[in-house]
C-alpha cells in the first residue's frame, strides 16, 4: 500500500511538471528545475540506504555470531573412560570424595575394584584390521562433592623404551551401557574423540570440562581437560622394567559450556528501516506536490492581479 501511495504521488507530480512545461508562462525560468533538482538529491540517497540495508542483512545471515554460554549442574551425567592399558594390570579403582586420596597400601599389589568397568574388544577404526582391547570405567557424577575416580596399573616389563597408557573420554557412560553393539559405539566414539596418555612411575591427575557445542541444527561434545604430574617416590625393591600407573579423574567445576551460532540479522528491523525510507519518499513527493502546486496556484494568482491593472488602465 505504501508503495502504492508513493507511485501515485510521483506520477501526479509528473503530471504537473508537464502541465508547467505546456505553459511556461504560469512558472518563472528556472522554478520547475530546481523542484525537480529538489526530488532528485531525496531520491538518490533513499535508494543507496535500501541498497546499503539489504546488502547488510545478507551479510549477517551469512556470518553469524558466536555465541558462548554457561551452563551449571550439581551432577554430570557420569562420563565413560576408555583406558588402552595394553600388557598393565589394573590392581585398583575407587572413588573419593572432596580431594582426598588415602594413603596407599601395598603399592603394587591388588587391592580393591569399587569401580563399575566392562572389558570389550573391537577393531580399529582406521585400520580395520588391528583388534583393541579397552577397559570401560564409570566416570564421576557428584561435581559439588568433588567425586574423583582413582586407578591404579601395575606393568611388570615391556620391550618399549617409553611406557605409556592410551585413553580417551566420551560424554556417558549409560549410553555405552544401553548399546546394542558396543563395538560400533567404541569404534564411533574413537573416531569422534581426542585420545591422550599418562605414563608410569607418576601419578597424573585430570580435570575434564565438557563443551556442547550447536551448529546446523547438530550438537557435538567435547572434552577439555588440565593435567598435573607428579613423581611417585618408588620404595619398593624391583626390577627396573617394573613399573606403577596412577591417575586421577574429576571434574573441574560444574559448569558447562555451551557454544552456538546466532544470527544477529534481525528482519523485522530491516522492515522498519525499510518502511521509513518508503515513508520518507512518500513525504518528499507529497512536499514536491503540493510546492508545485502552490507555484502553480501564486502565479495564476499574480498573473491575474496583473491582468486586471492592465484593464483598468486600458
Amino acid at each position: 500500500m505504501l508503495g502504492q501511495e508513493i507511485a501515485s504521488s510521483y506520477q501526479e507530480l509528473s503530471e504537473e511538471v508537464e502541465h508547467l512545461a505546456e505553459h511556461p508562462e504560469l512558472v518563472e525560468e528556472g522554478e520547475v528545475d530546481d523542484d525537480q533538482e529538489d526530488t532528485s538529491s531525496a531520491i538518490l540517497p533513499a535508494v543507496f540506504l535500501v541498497y546499503q540495508t539489504i546488502t547488510d542483512f545478507r551479510e549477517k545471515l551469512k556470518h553469524p555470531v558466536m555465541s558462548v554460554s554457561y551452563k551449571e549442574v550439581p551432577l554430570y551425567d557420569a562420563p565413560g573412560i576408555a583406558l588402552y592399558p595394553g600388557k598393565a594390570q589394573l590392581l585398583s579403582c575407587k572413588h573419593h570424595y572432596y580431594d582426598h586420596i588415602p594413603p596407599l597400601i601395598n603399592p603394587g599389589q591388588p587391592g580393591e575394584i569399587e569401580c563399575t568397568t566392562q572389558r570389550i574388544n573391537y577393531t580399529d577404526p582406521f585400520t580395520n584390521q588391528t583388534m583393541k582391547h579397552a577397559l570401560i570405567v564409570q566416570g564421576p557424577r557428584d561435581v559439588k562433592k568433588r567425586e574423583l575416580v582413582f586407578l591404579q596399573f601395575h606393568l611388570n616389563e615391556t620391550d618399549q623404551d617409553f611406557s605409556a597408557i592410551n585413553y580417551l573420554l566420551f560424554s556417558s557412560f549409560q549410553e555405552f551401557l544401553n548399546s546394542p553393539d558396543k563395538g560400533e559405539f567404541m569404534k564411533d566414539c574413537e573416531s569422534s574423540y581426542s585420545s591422550w596418555k599418562f605414563s608410569g612411575g607418576f601419578r597424573t591427575w585430570v580435570k575434564m570440562s565438557l563443551v556442547k557445542t550447536k551448529e546446523d541444527g547438530s550438537e557435538t561434545v567435547e572434552f577439555k581437560q588440565e593435567t598435573s604430574v607428579v613423581n611417585y617416590i618408588d620404595q619398593r625393591h624391583k626390577p627396573a622394567s617394573d613399573q606403577l600407573f596412577f591417575v586421577v579423574f574429576e571434574w573441574k567445576d560444574p559448569f558447562i559450556q555451551k557454544v552456538q551460532d546466532i544470527v544477529t540479522a534481525n528482519p523485522w528491523n530491516m522492515i522498519a528501516l525499510l518502511c521509513g525510507i518508503f515513508l520518507a519518499l512518500f513525504k518528499a513527493a507529497d512536499f514536491a506536490k503540493l510546492s508545485v502546486k502552490w507555484m502553480i496556484k501564486i502565479r495564476k494568482r499574480h498573473l491575474k492581479r496583473r491582468r486586471q491593472a492592465m484593464n483598468h488602465i486600458s
